[in-house]
Order: C-alpha cells, then structure tokens, then sequence
C-alpha cells in the first residue's frame, strides 16, 4: 500500500490507516508504525508511551498499534522498506526516468498504479501474487466498523449543493460529488485539511489556506463544468416548443444567431427563426447554418439578411470579411467644408 499525504499529522496519518484498512478488507491483529510523534509521545525508560488519539483509533479498528524497536534490522528494517521501494519506483530520478508529476492527483494515480502492479506480480520468495495470497489470510482478519474514526480528523461538516463548507465562517470549496456528504475538516498549520469518504476509505479531498469572514475560498478547479471568475454567464440554449427544437436542431451557427441576436434585442426573433427552418428545407440546413453563423458574427439580424447572406455563399464569394468601425471609417458627412468659416 502506498498513498501519498500533505504532512504527516495524526489526523491524516489515522485517514491513510483507515484507507489501508477498507482496502485490504480487514483488521489484523497488530500494526507496526515508525517511532513518530503521532504514535509515541516519548520514551521512559526505553518504554514507548502512546499518544492517546491512537490507541482509540487502535481500539476502533480492533487492532493494537506497535512501534518498531529502534536500530532493530527486524522491525525498523521491515518498516522502512516499503518507502524504500515506493520512492525508487515512483519518485522521479535519473535512475527510473519518470517524468515530474504535474499535481499531486498525478502522484496519487500514480501510486495507485503501483500498488496495483506490484499486488498482481508473483513474489520471489513466496512463489504467489499478494492479492493471492491476501484473498486466504482475508479469513483471518477482524471485521471493520462501518464508520471510520473521527477523532483526529478534526470537526464534521455536511457539503452543500453548491459544494461549500463552512468552518470558521468562511466557505470553503470541495471537488464535485460530495454534495450532502459528511466531510471531516482540521486546521493544519496554517491550512484547511478536507477529508471525505471515498470508495478506498477516507481520502483528502480538498485544502485550502486559511481565511477570514468575508473571504471564501473557492478554486475555480472544483467546478469544471462552470466557467471561472465572476463575470456575466453565457446563456444556455434550451428548446423546448418544436419550433425551437427545429431551429436549434439546425447546428452550432443557429444557436449562436440566437444568444448574438438576443443580446442585441433583434425584433421578431421568432418569425424569422421559422423562416431560417423554411429556408433549410429548400437549400439544406448545411448551408442555412454557415449563413446564420456568418450573421452572428457579422451582427446582421435585420429582414433579408439571411436570405442575402445566403446568396453570397450560393456566389461562392466564402466568408465575409468584417469591418470595424472606427475614426478612419466613417459614415458621416466631413466638416472640411467649415475650414474656412468666418475667415
């Protein structure tokens, strides 16, 4: 198992165990961990003392939480050699010529690709694949609670619809798909850590820095399917009488006729969108939707301008060539005839 964190708190150290044990399906009799001081507060004596919040997370899962014994090859080796491994395989060197990842998802699949190969390749010593073998010492596991330990993971929040949080009275942004889901939210450092429940256990699914009322923090990477920032949105096209489905029906250039003659207030929109339907009967709707993307552009929306616009195709004359108006050209009268006034 190989997942990669932020840090290393104890909340997310009790979310990566969690993970570790939803996806191995069980609890096993004991966990053997590092000497951090997430797991052990100090040593008296030689003797670990335990931080509190993970033998309650012990005792949730059913299992006991050991540290390895300091310069022991046989605990502290076993216990390094997974990270070993991981970082030659995964990490980027000039060794393995893995490319950089460019966001830390990209890690994340990444070793999920990994722990999937290795899992599924026949192993030198035991002669079997580790999904093989997992599958028969599944028996031998203790059933996992429903829910997960929560109690270093921090204060619970529900997601809204518009997939905010609120801690502290600021909103904070999740990832789509956790609407109306519970999420677990701890201050670390001077971040928001979002943890939320996904099919592999409890994962982070957001962080943000911290901030103060009337600051929300939203990432515009949380909302694909909007557009960013906060300006006027395009309108949507959504037929729904059969004259509208007809004329929408006709392609890209007569939806967006529609959205640049509505922005312009154009008389009698519906009239002479039947008419662009009529007129796709008789010439093809191929040719009727070039001619309502050229009047879109063009802003050409009046009465016989499709119909014009359509003769300059049928010409073959192609595309219109636009002209800005501006000082330089002008439909005005000139004033040179007042040069001369009052001389």
């Amino acid at each position: 198992m190989v997942i990669p964190t932020w840090d290393r708190t104890l909340g997310t150290l009790v979310a990566c165990l969690d993970a570790t044990l939803r996806r191995v399906g069980g609890a096993p009799t004991y966990l053997l961990t590092d000497n951090e001081k997430t797991v052990t507060i100090e040593h008296v004596a030689g003797v670990a003392i335990r931080h509190p919040e993970m033998v309650a997370a012990g005792c949730h899962y059913g299992c006991k939480v050991e540290t390895c014994v300091p310069y022991d090859p046989e605990s502290k080796g076993g216990s390094e050699s997974t990270v070993k491994v991981a970082k030659r395989d995964i990490v980027p060197t000039d060794a393995n010529l893995v490319d950089d990842y460019p966001d830390f998802a990209a890690l994340a699949a990444a070793c999920d690709g990994f722990c999937e190969r290795i899992n599924a390749r026949v192993h030198r010593e035991t002669g079997r694949a580790p999904l093989d073998m997992l599958t028969e010492e599944a028996a031998h596991l203790h059933v996992l609670p429903v829910d997960a330990h929560t109690a270093a993971l921090g204060e619970t929040r529900v997601v809204g619809d518009d997939q905010t949080i609120r801690f502290g009275s600021v909103r904070y942004s999740t990832p789509d798909g956790h609407q109306g889901a519970e999420v677990w939210c701890r201050v670390v450092g001077d971040e928001l850590v979002v943890v939320g429940r996904a099919a592999k256990g409890l994962t982070e699914i957001a962080r943000h820095g911290l901030s103060t009322p009337g600051h929300p923090r939203i990432l515009d990477a949380h909302y694909p399917h909007h557009p960013g920032g906060n300006g006027p949105r395009p309108p949507k096209v959504r037929p729904k009488s059969q004259a509208e489905v007809a004329f929408c029906a006709l392609g890209e250039g007569a939806t967006r006729w529609l959205v640049e003659a509505a922005a312009v207030g154009t008389a009698r929109v519906r009239s002479k969108m039947a008419e662009a339907v009529e007129l796709a009967a008789l010439v093809g709707s191929g040719r009727v939707e070039e001619a309502l993307g050229m009047a879109a552009i063009a802003g050409r929306f009046g009465e016989g301008d499709l119909i014009s616009i359509l003769d300059h195709l049928e010409a073959g004359r192609g595309g219109i060539d636009l002209m800005s108006a501006d000082e330089e050209h002008s439909a005005q009268h000139g004033t040179g005839s007042w040069e001369g006034f009052g001389r």
